[in-house]
């Protein structure tokens, strides 16, 4: 997995994206994409937050825009300096940008998303030249939070097979 920073204190990577899976479980419980994000400030875990989309019926409810929000209102601030995030899907091109405007200091992420990811996948937003830099780290749980996504829409897809009416 490419990645443009070594990961040191694996540990504690590894603990905070529990901490976004366990978000991600939420969502998957709700019929959401299950995808969980947290943002952590001087290794505590400030906001949480999963995929909101389907259940509040609203595009921009995606789990790193709602973990922005509400790590912005409890640190009163726009630019969250000094906080990473961690996500268990690549972020697309929407959180990507909303992570370069906050100010976020280093995303990890646990699976790329081949069709829609803004990182690695089909494009590469933090390497570009903002006003603001973005590290990133992919490949963190990966295995875990690529089988709850393919988990989740195995299910879907059956989900769909199953109705009366449905095409076979």
């Amino acid at each position: 997995m490419p990645e443009n920073t070594t990961l040191s204190q694996n540990s504690n990577h590894e603990k905070f994206m529990r901490a976004a899976l366990s978000e991600a479980q939420k969502a998957y419980a709700l019929g959401e994409s299950p995808i969980g994000c947290v943002i952590v400030k001087d290794g505590k875990i400030l906001a949480r937050a999963h995929n909101l989309r389907q259940t509040k019926q609203d595009a921009t409810l995606h789990a790193e825009m709602s973990c922005i929000s509400k790590a912005c209102r409890k640190l009163a601030a726009w630019h969250i300096f000094d906080c990473d995030l961690y996500v268990t899907l690549e972020p697309c091109y929407m959180c990507a940008g909303a992570i370069i405007q906050s100010h976020i200091r280093h995303v990890y992420f646990g699976a790329s998303d081949p069709k829609g990811g803004a990182v690695i996948s089909q494009n590469h937003l933090f390497d570009l030249p903002h006003n603001h830099h973005v590290e990133y780290t992919g490949g963190i749980l990966e295995e875990e939070c690529s089988k709850l996504l393919k988990d989740f829409f195995r299910e879907l897809r059956a989900q769909k097979k199953s109705r009366p009416g449905s095409a076979r």
